[in-house]
């Protein structure tokens, strides 16, 4: 039983912690294939690196154009590593 409690704990933990993806593709679209707000780069064609790289830039302040401010409000409540493990990209 204990071994059930940690388990389901641990998880309810790391879901916490994760990207909300759902929030993202209501611009980006269901599978990555919308440039959001006609201003985006489609985040299907980029690789797993470039969305990282934008992600953690967006947070940081040194990654984007126009959509810079709008991006880096969505991602700064995500730590680099949750923002390395979205699993979007190619």
């Amino acid at each position: 039983m204990n071994k059930i409690v940690l388990g389901t704990l641990i998880c309810g933990v790391a879901a916490f912690g994760a990207v909300n993806l759902g929030a993202c593709k209501g611009c980006h679209g269901a599978d990555w294939e919308k440039a959001a707000l006609g201003k985006s780069k489609i985040v299907k064609d980029m690789s797993k690196a470039e969305v990282t790289k934008a992600l953690q830039g967006y947070k940081a302040g040194t990654y984007g154009g126009s959509m810079a401010g709008v991006m880096k409000g969505q991602v700064a409540k995500y730590s680099d590593a949750d923002l390395s493990s979205t699993g979007v990209g190619k």
